[in-house]
């Protein structure tokens, strides 16, 4: 059998087994298997150029998989937090009482504060969120 063909069924096998198997680890084994056997195919460099060429496209699947990773991290952990989204968003004044500010933004009621330099607006003055502190938004008038 030709070894190209050989590379080729053992990155399909390793593909299909990602599939059975959770986790991302026989993915990059798989396709860097299925792209050494494309190139074995069209020209063939000797068995040890075979797994070096392997090795470096293992390694390449890997590190862009992590550099991916790292720019996904930070944004993945927010997706369903309820402030995702609310800085920079227009806000109404409902109510000023003892416990704080009370504001709309959208279809949802906040507790809010202002900035120590913002001055108190009238009921119904237009706000912008500037930042979310825990449960609390802070606004400034606009």
């Amino acid at each position: 059998m030709d070894p190209g063909l050989i590379w080729i069924l053992a990155g399909l096998l390793a593909l299909a087994a990602e599939l059975a198997l959770p986790g991302v680890y026989l993915v990059w084994a798989g396709l860097a298997a299925v792209a050494t056997g494309l190139t074995i195919l069209t020209w063939d460099p000797g068995f040890a150029a075979e797994v070096a060429l392997f090795l470096v496209l293992l390694a390449g699947g890997i590190a862009a998989s992590l550099r991916f990773k790292k720019q996904v991290e930070g944004k993945a952990h927010r997706v369903n937090a309820p402030e995702a989204g609310l800085v920079g968003r227009g806000a109404t004044l409902l109510a000023t009482d003892a416990s704080g500010l009370r504001v709309r933004v959208g279809d949802s009621d906040w507790p809010a504060r202002l900035p120590r330099d913002a001055t108190m607006p009238a009921l119904g003055a237009a706000l912008r969120v500037e930042a979310v502190d825990g449960t609390i938004l802070v606004v400034r008038p606009l």
